[in-house]
């Protein structure tokens, strides 16, 4: 009796390849310290992570809706090429079937609850010293440290919850320089990577991405 495949000249079907998913949050273009590894604008970074995108067929790439539009304010639209739209796919997450562990809706609520008490101790640290430093020095200090208390470190929009969503329901990466999605990315069990680092993890996949086509894995 003779083995394999008669379509695969007696090699048994090998299963068909699975690319790698990647979700991409807009601070990897418009912060500084991230998008420098690709360019020195936000339309520069962008051009130059679809150059190398470009060449890694072993990965897809995925950007929020709502992040998209944020990101359409911080470039130049018709400097870009056509493959914004062939590389980076556009897809929400889809809201109505995902589930996420209710323990993390008790620990968002106590986290804002601590957060706002924060908030509260900075502002009245902000009125006693009113008298000695002067009323704009105290506005400029309260916005500063205000911001800091309630906003650093979590998740503060629908842009971070769909970011995350997403990223779970594809199983992909997160590419983030915003240290609440991380924090909350870690909660929910998604991998994700700095943006300093994605530059040379695009470099990776397109060697692999060559030996793969070459026919040495």
């Amino acid at each position: 009796m003779q083995s394999g495949n008669k379509e695969t000249g007696g090699h048994p079907r090998t299963e068909r390849f699975r690319p790698g998913r990647v979700v991409l949050d807009t601070s990897l273009f418009v912060n500084p310290d991230a998008r420098k590894y690709f360019g020195d604008t936000p339309t520069e970074a962008l051009e130059g992570f679809l150059f190398l995108a470009a060449q890694v067929p072993i990965l897809e790439f995925y950007m929020p809706p709502s992040i998209f539009r944020e990101l359409l304010n911080f470039i130049h639209k018709d400097k870009l090429s056509g493959d914004l739209l062939v590389v980076l796919h556009q897809k929400p997450p889809n809201k109505h079937e995902l589930t996420c562990p209710a323990f993390l809706l008790y620990e968002l609520i106590e986290e804002i609850r601590e957060r706002i008490n924060k908030g509260l101790r900075v502002a009245e640290s902000a009125v006693r010293g009113v008298n000695s430093k002067g009323e704009k020095v105290i506005i400029q200090e309260l916005r500063r440290k205000y911001r800091e208390a309630l906003r650093e470190g979590i998740i503060d929009s629908k842009e971070d919850v769909d970011l995350l969503l997403l990223a779970r329901e594809l199983d992909a990466l997160l590419v983030t320089a915003d240290q609440g999605v991380i924090k909350w990315a870690e909660k929910l069990g998604i991998k994700w990577l700095f943006p300093e680092k994605f530059r040379d993890y695009l470099l990776s996949s397109i060697t692999k991405a060559r030996l793969l086509s070459s026919g040495n894995p």
